[in-house]
């Protein structure tokens, strides 16, 4: 992997390359998106190319440094771990990056630290970056890799370059989803549209059995719901439940039914609709959902997520969502 295969971030990549090309490698970045978005391929690919021993923009991919780089096992390329799922501690950030960035780079002309699920890190944890990034070493550079750079001190975030990602071309994710995995054309539109850009996703949803099962299991829900007992609703719970892994997913993809009634209510056309094997269930459903009572379910959905963030009970959240959504 190298700049040339990344599909979009053509302007990421332009600035990337051409800090190398000039000279003015900054010592901290901000790389900011959504789950799936290509940020830690930038980040990689970045520090591929720094390290790479041809001294151009791009790797070479053949010297010792890109092979070790391919093979995770880079010296000077660290990545930064933490035990905790929701947490990366103060003394995570200075055993790891802080002390260990006193120490000269083993072979290469920088160290290059990549800080994945930096909104994870508390407070403590970021104030002991700041001389870090203030006073860095000459080789030093440290990539934040975020959802969401807001969750990072003002102090950290005046001193890294901010990179955000953008969405892909629909056109681009469609012609490598249909070479690289030889999909079908209705499979592709449908991960295409789900993905709203997002390459990652798009690939998950094209090439994954648990998102068709995912997929299958939300049409289901959202087709049957309004004629559910409180069995079948616990059954519901329950089958929902067990994509806990790939719950904001689920929801997401609840989310694009009631956008696919609002569309319909709007337009009266089936063509821009994500779910159109089942364009009679959303025409017959958006026949009686009225623009508030839709705008209320898409609220619920957004409130059930912020639970989750939250980590609240998961089939207590999925059991008020469900019933939230089940009134009319």
């Amino acid at each position: 992997m190298d700049f040339n295969k990344i599909i979009g971030h053509e302007d990421i990549i332009s600035r990337l390359r051409n800090a190398i090309e000039l000279n003015r490698v900054g010592h901290a970045y901000i790389i900011e998106g959504q789950e799936g978005s290509g940020r830690s391929t930038l980040a990689y690919c970045f520090a591929k190319a720094l390290q790479c021993e041809g001294g151009e923009s791009q790797s070479c991919n053949s010297c010792k440094s890109c092979k070790q780089a391919e093979s995770g096992n880079h010296p000077d390329i660290i990545y930064v771990t933490h035990e905790k799922p929701n947490l990366i501690t103060v003394g995570e950030i200075r055993e790891q990056l802080v002390d260990s960035m006193q120490i000269k780079p083993y072979s290469s002309k920088y160290k290059v630290y990549i800080v994945k699920d930096a909104e994870k890190m508390n407070e403590e944890a970021q104030n002991a970056l700041l001389k870090t990034i203030e006073e860095p070493p000459e080789y030093g550079v440290v990539i934040f890799i975020t959802t969401n750079s807001e969750k990072l001190l003002q102090t950290i975030r005046s001193r890294c370059i901010d990179l955000v990602t953008k969405p892909i071309r629909e056109k681009d994710i469609h012609a490598y989803l249909i070479k690289k995995y030889e999909i079908s054309e209705e499979k592709a539109t449908f991960a295409i549209e789900y993905s709203e850009g997002n390459l990652g996703k798009a690939i998950l949803l094209a090439t994954n059995d648990e998102y068709e099962q995912l997929i299958h299991s939300v049409i289901d829900l959202e087709s049957n719901i309004f004629d559910m007992d409180m069995d079948e609703i616990s059954d519901a719970i329950q089958h929902c439940t067990s994509f806990k892994m790939n719950i904001n997913d689920y929801l997401d993809l609840m989310m694009m039914w009631y956008r696919d009634i609002l569309v319909l209510k709007v337009t009266g056309s089936p063509d821009k609709i994500m779910f159109k094997e089942q364009y009679l269930t959303i025409r017959e459903q958006s026949n009686y959902l009225s623009f508030n009572e839709l705008e209320a379910k898409q609220k619920a959905i957004e409130a059930a997520k912020q639970r989750i963030n939250a980590n609240a009970n998961l089939p207590d959240i999925m059991r008020l969502l469900i019933l939230t959504l089940k009134e009319k």
